[in-house]
């Protein structure tokens, strides 16, 4: 997907007032089946998922907060987070001193409009500025005009599993709930549309790839509940993708819950390999129930899945988190489209590091020039390895007689990257061009 069909993605959800229900996420949903395959799947209000209950459907109108002589204060038409989300309708007149009591600001942000939710607790509320808020006069009522409804309905979700040669299954999740936040809600989601495009392309797929678009925690909570013990049981690594916009130049890691218990997984393993011979492009952080994502949930205890969350501009470490900040000027879509990269090229060495690899050729060296291949494979990954810009076609060359070289079956990517000390960055497209050129092949 290129920069400009993102960016029209991005203006399609920005809008749109979502929460953890309604029509929002409904809307949104309906949206994202544009560019993945997603089926919709509703789980009645009122469910008992686990320890949790699927909430009401919740529906903003229009929410306005104006002086009792008409001048406008706050208005959801002006910004959606101008509300509580989840806000129960009022509709009254009321001093200062009652208004203060529903109004959410920020003092260590006061340009900004905090993002504040109360999704299972019942009350009405505005966000705002805290500037605005004490800009605000005492010695005159406010009217208050709060259009919302609560109604019983569905939750809903989207999932679809793109096929691979087996049934063992790679979880790509992002949520999406959020009203108008952009790097915090956005960039997962048009991330994860991104990655669908790449992987339907790729050929050799190895795993299949279950996509889900959820609410968060409800939404991921839902899935688990209701998705069926052999689906859950050929789930061999996910990724959570959250926050993949911003300023970062890495994408970044969580390991999932086994690595931090000691229990390691195929993925964990991966991400240790990946961090220490391509650190430029990726860091590690270490697992925690206390913050995060819907990793939490696929990694609870009774599921212990092996999921990873990655993260470029990571929430909770910038200022502009779970505010009005955090838009498009913040988000930059050249920066989500940089982490698609990367995260792709995770999968690719996800993919390689569990298949074994064998020469077609049944003795002595491969011919290379009658295969194009040589002095030098022509890849622009390859191409940015070079300090002056350049490509070197001789050290590309070795590189590739070393692969051949070390293609017998017995050596994982991860073997050849640690013999070889070289980044995985560029020895998978070399793999792929052997591959293709029918130099080498998976068992």
């Amino acid at each position: 997907m290129n920069y400009q069909k993102l960016d029209e993605l991005f203006d399609r959800l920005w809008p749109i007032c979502r929460s953890i229900t309604g029509p929002g996420i409904s809307q949104s949903l309906e949206i994202m089946q544009d560019y993945i395959p997603i089926e919709i799947k509703e789980i009645p209000t009122g469910t008992e998922v686990f320890d949790w209950t699927v909430p009401q459907e919740w529906e903003l109108e229009r929410a306005t907060l104006k002086t009792e002589d008409g001048e406008l204060i706050l208005d959801t038409n002006t910004s959606n987070l101008h509300v509580l989300n989840f806000s129960e309708p009022f509709s009254g007149v009321v001093t200062h001193e009652e208004l203060e009591k529903h109004l959410y600001s920020d003092p260590a942000f006061p340009e900004a409009v905090p993002y504040v939710t109360s999704y299972y607790v019942p009350r009405w509320g505005f966000c705002l500025s805290d500037k605005q808020r004490k800009s605000l006069r005492s010695d005159v009522k406010y009217v208050v005009d709060i259009k919302t409804r609560k109604f019983d309905g569905c939750l809903r979700y989207g999932e679809y599993l793109l096929k691979g040669e087996t049934e063992e299954t790679i979880l790509l999740t992002s949520y999406l709930c959020h009203p108008s936040l952009a790097n915090n809600e956005l960039s997962g989601p048009l991330a994860l549309a991104a990655i669908y495009i790449k992987l339907a392309s790729l050929k050799n797929r190895k795993f299949s790839y279950r996509f889900v678009i959820i609410p968060e925690t409800i939404g991921s909570i839902c899935f688990l509940a209701k998705s069926s013990p052999q689906v859950l049981s050929k789930i061999v690594a996910g990724v959570v993708l959250t926050c993949l916009g911003g300023h970062s130049n890495t994408v970044s890691f969580k390991h999932s819950r086994r690595h931090w218990v000691g229990d390691e997984s195929l993925i964990d393993a991966v991400v240790e390999k990946i961090c220490t011979y391509d650190n430029a492009l990726y860091e590690r952080r270490i697992f925690s129930p206390t913050g995060g994502s819907d990793e939490r949930q696929f990694c609870s205890p009774a599921f212990n899945l092996p999921v990873v969350q990655a993260a470029r501009t990571i929430y909770g470490q910038y200022d502009e988190y779970h505010t009005s900040l955090d838009n498009k000027d913040f988000m930059r879509i050249s920066s989500v489209l940089d982490s698609v990269e990367k995260v792709f090229l995770f999968l690719k060495i996800f993919e390689l590091e569990n298949r074994p690899l064998r020469s077609t050729i049944k003795g002595g060296e491969p011919m290379l020039g009658k295969r194009d291949l040589y002095p030098s494979v022509n890849s622009s990954l390859t191409r940015e390895m070079s300090d002056d810009g350049t490509f070197d076609g001789r050290e590309q060359l070795n590189l590739m007689l070393n692969v051949i070289s070390l293609v017998d079956g017995n050596h994982r990517l991860s073997q050849m990257a640690e013999k070889l000390n070289e980044p995985f960055k560029k020895l998978v497209p070399v793999i792929e061009e052997l591959v293709a050129k029918g130099v080498i092949c998976y068992d």
